[in-house]
């Protein structure tokens, strides 16, 4: 009996122009009138993924920065795993010897130390996923997004990583031209000694660092587990590396038709893709199941 539903957001719940399709907030919907429990897993933070389900009159609760923190339908925090002040300062070092631009998240916020950089960063992402949208649109695009999101500037980081009030969950790298630098930062640091990091990525273009208990899959068994549940009564949904914990941990496990193809190896089934509602005719695939248990 499938009693709870985790799915991904990016390139999963939500189309290439990252909107929740109608279909989605239907199945959804219906999934909770039967019963079965929905909750969000993504690499976004709190403050960027309550808002895009909160407009469709959604309830959920959250896996939130990778798995980092999990918060209840009442918006509680229920698990938290930070990086530590090791580990910070190593990835910091590794990122910077690559010319790297990145963005720390923190118990504080989204920060950032360069402003034309993140919308660059933004508007190539949004034309590597829409190939018709001029670069120049993207920009647009981007500039009024980040009008939309809580991003805070600061000059350098050492604002924030100096300052004991503030608690880092998590630190995304982007590079949109190529891969290399990106890998190379991913190999030196889980070729360190007792590696203290998990490393995935949302995308080709970015890797998301976190600490190595911080992985969707962890963070779904927790969850489970403090609603008296086990893998064999949960559906997961993804599409690319950082859904891979999750993915191999729930009995029904969904990759999407977009997938990267290690998810759909390892996935119980794959449904259609995020543009054409791939969310919605899992759901309703679960809760048939469901009623034939």
């Amino acid at each position: 009996m499938i009693k709870l539903i985790a799915s991904d957001m990016d390139g999963t719940l939500l189309n290439h122009d990252m909107i929740v399709p109608e279909e989605n907030i239907k199945a959804i919907k219906h999934a909770q009138e039967e019963g079965i429990e929905f909750m969000i897993a993504t690499g976004r933070n709190i403050t960027e993924a309550r808002p895009l389900l909160a407009k469709y009159d959604l309830e959920t609760a959250f896996i939130t920065l990778n798995g980092a923190q999990v918060y209840d339908e009442d918006n509680n925090v229920r698990v938290e795993f930070p990086l530590t002040p090791e580990w910070i300062k190593k990835v910091v070092q590794e990122l910077k010897a690559e010319d790297l631009y990145f963005e720390i998240i923190t118990s504080d916020g989204i920060f950032s130390d360069n402003k034309v950089k993140r919308i660059n960063n933004l508007a190539s992402l949004i034309s590597n996923l829409n190939p018709d949208t001029p670069f120049k649109l993207a920009i647009a695009l981007s500039s009024a997004r980040m009008e939309l999101m809580n991003i805070k500037y600061v000059d350098s980081y050492e604002q924030i990583l100096s300052d004991p009030n503030i608690v880092v969950f998590k630190i995304i790298a982007f590079d949109t031209e190529t891969t290399e630098h990106l890998n190379a930062v991913k190999n030196r640091l889980l070729s360190l000694p007792n590696p203290g990091v998990a490393i995935t990525a949302s995308s080709t273009y970015n890797i998301e660092i976190n600490d190595i208990h911080a992985q969707k899959g962890i963070a779904l068994k927790k969850y489970a587990e403090q609603r008296g549940l086990t893998a064999e009564n949960v559906m997961s949904l993804g599409d690319n590396v950082n859904d891979t914990t999750m993915i191999e941990y729930a009995k029904y496990s969904v990759a999407m038709g977009n997938a990267i193809d290690d998810i759909k190896k390892i996935a119980t089934w794959q449904t259609d893709t995020n543009n054409n509602a791939g969310v919605a005719k899992a759901i309703e695939r679960a809760i048939e199941f469901n009623q034939k248990s």
